[in-house]
């Protein structure tokens, strides 16, 4: 039986986030607390902790599938996984902040990885969830091949928790590279940076990840990831230094390469108690993005191939960076930073949003995100 005599509540049961729902006039969802920009203020909701709902309950390494738990933290299923050698290529972030899959999945979160594969839409195959009048609904499957209909499981990616309480996920998985190199170059200015990425983008070559570092106080750089054999990394690197325009490109490979990726996956390279923000974008809207933000303080970082920009800058400054998004028509969302409204710019899609959350929570149970 679950109470609702204090404010949070921590459900351990799929059987408990139904009736814990079920109770309450509203409902905000927590987890891992690993995107604090994201965290919603109670507002006499309350508050469902998943952090108790954890666990992988089926893995079948030979059919590169497993489903879990929403409150299962993602570090959990990334050392599994590495047992059989495999991984989640859409390489989510923050696992060592605590990230779980419920809070991956809400925020439509993805890295740098995602360059090569797709994004976390592209490996979720089920879910499950709980919805206004605390039912538990099923969308999707636990196979590779999965049935016709609506997408449920594609529908809560990015859904920031509107639509129902996310209780368990399947995923499919990949093969992990037997081995990873990346090549680094360095540019006095950010276009000649960002043309060497246009190039890399546009070639007929297998990259895992392509990240542009907009300009520091030694210029600008590119990276470039790359994973397989190791017996043809090398060959496959000189490729690619032939693409970046210059011999002089450093080559990371062992702990040097892991170690670069994880302080991006992690947001390492954000200042303590700066905000940062997601915007996707397209490569060809880099150039007029970047010069909008390069006489500010803001730190930006391009990832997959230009398609998302990453940009931290201190809090206070988040007025001035909505202003350049609204310019823009381009929407971002706050994942790290002060929490109680994430969302800036104008909302693509805002039409299609209302009308499923008038499908699935006509009550509004469930907190909406500010805007």
């Amino acid at each position: 039986m679950v109470h609702l005599n204090h404010m949070v509540v921590k459900p351990t049961t799929l059987a408990e986030i139904g009736e814990a729902v079920a109770q309450s006039p509203h409902v905000v969802v927590r987890a891992g607390a690993s995107k604090p920009a994201l965290a919603m203020p109670p507002n006499g909701s309350a508050v469902l902790d998943l952090s108790g709902l954890s666990g992988v309950l089926e893995y079948e390494p030979g059919e590169f599938t497993f489903t879990a738990l929403a409150g299962t933290r993602v570090a959990v299923v990334r050392d599994l996984l590495a047992q059989h050698a495999q991984y989640l290529p859409f390489d989510p972030p923050l696992v060592e902040r605590g990230a779980t899959l419920g809070g991956t999945v809400a925020a439509g979160l993805s890295g740098s990885g995602r360059y090569r594969f797709g994004g976390v839409r592209d490996f979720i195959l089920g879910v499950r969830f709980v919805d206004a009048k605390g039912r538990l609904v099923r969308g999707g499957g636990k196979v590779v091949k999965n049935a016709a209909g609506f997408d449920l499981p594609k529908l809560m990616v990015g859904s920031l928790g509107q639509y129902g309480v996310l209780a368990e996920f399947s995923f499919k998985v990949f093969p992990r590279p037997e081995a990873y190199l990346s090549v680094r170059a360095k540019y006095p200015a950010f276009d000649d940076a960002r043309l060497a990425m246009q190039r890399v983008y546009t070639a007929p070559v297998d990259v895992d990840a392509l990240d542009l570092l907009a300009d520091t106080n030694e210029g600008s750089e590119l990276w470039v990831r790359l994973g397989g054999l190791s017996s043809v990394l090398a060959a496959r690197a000189d490729r690619i230094r032939g693409l970046l325009g210059g011999d002089d490109a450093q080559v990371l490979a062992g702990p040097d390469d892991e170690q670069a990726w994880e302080l991006v996956r992690e947001f390492r390279w954000v200042p303590p108690g700066w905000a940062l923000v997601k915007v996707p974008l397209s490569p060809a809207r880099v150039a007029a993005f970047d010069a909008a933000l390069s006489a500010g303080q803001a730190l930006r970082r391009y990832t997959a191939g230009g398609n998302v920009a990453w940009v931290a800058l201190p809090a206070d400054k988040l007025p001035a960076i909505e202003t350049t998004l609204a310019a823009q028509a381009l929407a971002g969302l706050v994942v790290l930073g002060p929490p109680g409204r994430p969302l800036l710019g104008p909302r693509v899609g805002e039409g299609f949003a209302r009308r499923v959350k008038a499908a699935l929570d006509p009550g509004g149970k469930f907190a909406t995100v500010p805007q």
